[in-house]
């Protein structure tokens, strides 16, 4: 058995070398499925993995609060990101952080809420710059570094800001001298109090870059704007060995905080995902239904070649059937012919693959990302379309009267 399946290879091997062109432009065609599939697969896994950093760098004893959208899960996550909708239809408010604060064995909770305005300094302003509000308690459970100044304290919370390193830049053309000026938001004066070291991390479970961003008390935000509502609750536990015990707890306080409304999730661990992921799954499943499309036309390729390779070597088949070959040998023969090439177009789309994954790193946040379960879908996709796309053609050749075969010539 072993070595009739040697023999196959060899025969197959041959006929692609006999017209090696062809053989590469019909390998290229699964190459860009393939090399398609697999840079959103990467994508996919980069950025799982850059949350999860994120998520163990600022501890296990992290809980997230967000609102939770009774539609379904489609129209929730469009409405989301949409202008008009953005965090006014949340469920959660300042009142439901105070509540969160009294349950036991939670050590700090700070709120989350996002609002895009522009902020004037003496020397420059700038347009959509977003603004972060929070509480003085948002420093104890994110891992953020002051480079100058301070954060938000009792003393100081009230019409004071932090800037971002790069809004910093931005506003004042610089990092040192900028604690102590002010800037204006909506005709309102704020002090800056602080500035925070750069955190070159624009993609988080938070959903915002605190690079461009100003941070100020979440009172101050509602202040200015009049309709703050809340996008998150991060919370600190107190005891890392009893989350499931505290989580259960902020629900119960919540629900009763609420009147009995469940209209909010409470995440930790592995639960905890970017806002955006479930978003970024439905874009990206998309954009892989487009890279199968891809793949498949790159199939049809395979099986076009193959049905002229059968037409071409008609007589070659008459020949092999005279001198006892069975129809299974032909079958064979012609099979492993399309899963070669089928195979070598694989293999091409995954270097490939990668290599535009790599050239996407070098300007975006997302690290090539390498898995063999990655590589596994890579051969197990090239297989199965070499045997449905070459189980035709090798079928037809198989069918082939041997007299007939013997007649046909070039």
């Amino acid at each position: 058995m072993a070595l009739l399946l040697k023999t196959h290879y060899k025969l197959a091997r041959s006929a692609i070398k006999e017209n090696r062109t062809r053989s590469l432009l019909t390998g290229l065609g699964i190459a860009i499925g393939v090399a398609s599939i697999i840079l959103i697969l990467s994508l996919m896994g980069s950025i799982s993995n850059l949350i999860k950093e994120q998520t163990k760098e600022i501890g296990a004893d992290l809980i997230v609060v967000r609102p939770n959208s009774s539609k379904d899960n489609i129209t929730s996550i469009v409405e989301e990101f949409t202008a008009a909708n953005s965090f006014q239809k949340s469920s959660l408010a300042i009142d439901d952080v105070t509540a969160i604060k009294k349950v036991k064995n939670v050590s700090a909770a700070a709120p989350i809420a996002i609002s895009t305005n522009t902020v004037d300094s003496e020397k420059n302003n700038f347009e959509s710059v977003p603004i972060l509000g929070t509480n003085r308690d948002f420093i104890k459970i994110e891992p953020l570094a002051l480079r100058y100044g301070a954060f938000l304290t009792e003393e100081n919370e009230e019409n004071s800001v932090v800037l971002g390193h790069t809004l910093s830049l931005a506003l004042f053309n610089t990092v040192n001298s900028t604690v102590g000026k002010t800037v204006t938001i909506m005709g309102e004066k704020f002090m800056i109090v602080g500035v925070l070291d750069e955190v070159d991390r624009s993609i988080n479970f938070d959903n915002v870059d605190f690079d461009n961003a100003l941070i100020m008390d979440i009172k101050s935000l509602d202040k200015i704007t009049g309709s703050t509502q809340i996008q998150q609750i991060n919370v600190k536990a107190a005891n890392t060995d009893s989350l499931e015990t505290i989580s259960n707890d902020i629900q119960d306080a919540l629900i009763n905080q609420k009147l009995g409304d469940k209209n909010f999730s409470v995440s930790y661990g592995d639960e905890i995902t970017h806002p955006a992921s479930n978003l970024f799954n439905i874009v990206s499943g998309m954009l892989a239904i487009v890279a199968a499309i891809s793949l498949v036309v790159g199939g049809i390729g395979v099986m076009n070649i193959m049905l002229v390779s059968v037409a071409e070597r008609t007589h070659e088949i008459g020949i092999r059937k005279a001198v006892g070959a069975s129809s299974r040998n032909i079958l064979m023969q012609f099979l492993f012919e399309a899963l070669i090439l089928c195979i070598f177009g694989g293999i091409l789309g995954l270097v490939l693959g990668y290599i535009l994954a790599f050239l996407l790193s070098v300007i975006t946040p997302f690290a090539p990302y390498i898995s063999w379960e990655i590589i596994a879908i890579t051969f197990l996709t090239t297989v199965g379309i070499g045997i449905i796309f070459g189980i035709y053609p090798a079928l037809k050749a198989a069918t082939k009267n041997p007299i007939d075969s013997l007649k046909h010539y070039r």
